[in-house]
């Protein structure tokens, strides 16, 4: 990880924040010193805020030495307070060098046995006013000395940047920090007041556009040609009518991630924060995610046994396109919708049309493969009415990249980790429009109920929202049920009914060489792609391509009962042609 460096020497820093409480005192705002200055090891500097008294407690003493004997291990558990009327971050790192065979970081946040929440993170929250927050580290020490670890503590307000001594160690170099979204020049940055969309603003200032941890997921639009500039050019909080967005959509960022088994046999997750009862395919627990930047692409197993604490992390699939490695994506908020929606099926099998992505109208169904990869692609066509440049790529969706959609729900970061669903409704709430409008939400899991209507608008709290990835209105609906979706997932090339001349360029599907899932992938398991690790999961249906029907759809159908959901996923028997119920999504990366 790169190490943020002081740009100004200490007594610069120390001379500034004097004359900071210098102007602050005589301005009467505060009557007690405001800022107190430390310096520390490594030439790092704390300024500590509002007199934040952080105290570190490692097994109920004040201290931040961690001493671990030869060839063990220890947990300590360290606990942070925040007596303050102000919210706060901190984050730990190493002021020593260490032994190259000592690993640490263990992170149990939450957890109440020796579980690992995640292992080789830096620890990095948010103190609310008044709170106190305490977390387990584990230290392994493999070698013949015993080791004692100092541990460094910056505070800071908000989401000030912190400094990193120059010889301090993070627990590794995974900083699991969200990659900051790619907007490409007509693409604006929207948050949600409650009522309208509205512009946010493109730095995340104050978490107005998006903040992972509370299932903010970021999200942008495009709108008409006409009214382009006047939203561009719009203050932050202007609202944005409905009327003038033409796509809507949700940035994935670039991630690893590890399931989870009790037994070493049945990977269903970990129980985690989240769950009230021990995970099952029914119930499936939390899947481990940390983001990550593009120089990493792990390639471990993606499994890992929850008593050992041992994690196998794995970079998915989808975040490698041909030879490039994406910081992220933007996934279409809904299924797609046609320029003419009052057509035969949203649009039938054309590519005349184009391509819309917003809640409330019909899909575009009764397309072939061929045809709606086209139309996907022709979005950032020289002219395009959307405003997109030659730097993006629009593409439908392959199937490893609903893969990447599907396990993100499945996180803290996701539907899963949304503390106002319990139980069953864990699971991504049904859309069972029958008329197969884009958002709409049964307000409850997949079910034998055949009441095929919209019951709830996209945009309703819980009901609504419960349709969405996040289980709020910043997720990605129509995953379980609406119209079912072809993706870009295929079987040894066979193009069968799809409708194309010749396979597209390999970047853009997902090529499946055998049914048995455990081989599917060139002799081996499809890591991420959503198939052989969440089989079952929800109870959804499944069955893998084959030669005779060689293209694969997700989702589910708003007439699929109890078998829809965002693990969904079957051969369909009409082989890549135009089905009357089924759509697809599109998907946009952006050149770095």
């Amino acid at each position: 990880m790169k190490k943020l460096l002081l740009e100004t020497s200490f007594s610069k820093i120390y001379m500034i924040v004097m004359i900071i409480i210098t102007l602050l005192i005589l301005g009467g705002y505060f009557s007690y010193a405001m800022f107190t200055v430390s310096k520390e090891k490594g030439n790092a500097i704390s300024i500590v805020t509002g007199n934040l008294e952080y105290k570190l407690r490692v097994d109920g003493e004040e201290t931040n030495k961690l001493t671990v004997g030869s060839n063990s291990s220890k947990e300590f558990i360290i606990t942070l307070s925040n007596p303050n009327n102000i919210k706060a971050r901190f984050n730990f790192y190493y002021i020593d060098e260490i032994p190259a065979n000592v690993e640490a970081g263990y992170i149990l946040d939450c957890e109440t046995n020796n579980l690992p929440e995640a292992k080789g993170v830096i620890l990095e929250k948010i103190n609310t006013a008044g709170s106190s927050n305490t977390y387990k580290i584990m230290v392994e020490n493999e070698s013949n000395q015993n080791i004692t670890i100092e541990l460094g503590v910056n505070v800071g307000l908000d989401y000030n940047d912190l400094s990193l001594p120059d010889n301090g160690h993070l627990f590794n170099e995974y900083v699991d920090i969200p990659n900051a979204p790619e907007l490409d020049d007509n693409m604006i940055a929207v948050s949600y007041d409650g009522t309208n969309w509205v512009k946010a603003s493109n730095d995340n200032s104050d978490n107005n556009w998006y903040n992972y941890e509370e299932l903010k997921w970021a999200n942008a639009i495009t709108v008409s040609e006409g009214t382009r500039d006047t939203y561009k050019n719009a203050s932050i909080g202007t609202p944005i009518s409905m009327d003038d967005i033409e796509t809507m959509w949700v940035w994935i960022p670039r991630y690893s991630y590890t399931i989870g088994s009790t037994d070493g046999t049945n990977y269903y997750g970990k129980k985690g924060c989240y769950l009230e009862s021990a995970p099952t395919q029914a119930l499936p627990g939390e899947i481990d995610i940390r983001f990550i930047n593009t120089n990493i692409k792990d390639r471990g197993s993606a499994k890992y046994i929850t008593t050992t604490g041992s994690r196998e992390y794995y970079t998915p699939d989808a975040f490698t396109f041909g030879d490039e490695e994406l910081r992220g994506i933007w996934v279409g908020k809904f299924e797609t919708s046609s320029s003419n929606p009052d057509a035969n099926y949203g649009g039938g099998n054309t590519t005349a049309l184009d391509s819309m992505i917003k809640p409330d109208i019909v899909s575009w169904r009764n397309i072939d493969v061929s045809n709606a990869f086209n139309v996907s692609l022709k979005m950032n066509d020289e002219g395009n009415r959307y405003g997109f440049s030659d730097s993006t790529d629009t593409h439908m969706m392959k199937n490893s990249e609903w893969g990447i959609i599907a396990y993100l729900s499945q996180s803290k970061y996701g539907k899963l980790g949304n503390t106002n669903f319990t139980g069953a409704n864990k699971e991504i709430y049904q859309n069972k429009s029958g008329s197969y409008v884009t958002g709409c939400s049964y307000g409850a899991p997949s079910d034998n109920n055949a009441n095929y209507g919209c019951q709830y608008q996209y945009n309703v709290d819980i009901n609504g929202t419960g349709a969405s990835t996040t289980g709020t209105i910043y997720g990605i609906y129509d995953m379980s049920g609406g119209s079912w979706e072809y993706v870009m997932g295929n079987y040894n090339d066979v193009i069968a009914n799809s409708g194309f001349a010749s396979m597209p360029e390999s970047k853009y599907y997902d090529k499946y060489t055998n049914r048995n899932l455990s081989i599917a992938c060139d002799g081996k398991e499809c890591l991420s792609h959503s198939l052989s690790e969440t089989t079952n999961f929800y109870n959804d249906y499944n069955v893998m391509v084959y030669n005779s029907v060689p293209w694969l759809i997700r989702g589910g159908h708003a007439t699929s009962l109890n078998y829809a959901g965002i693990f969904y996923f079957d051969a369909y028997e009409i082989v890549g042609g135009p089905g009357g119920g089924g759509s697809f999504r599109i998907v946009m990366s952006l050149a770095s």
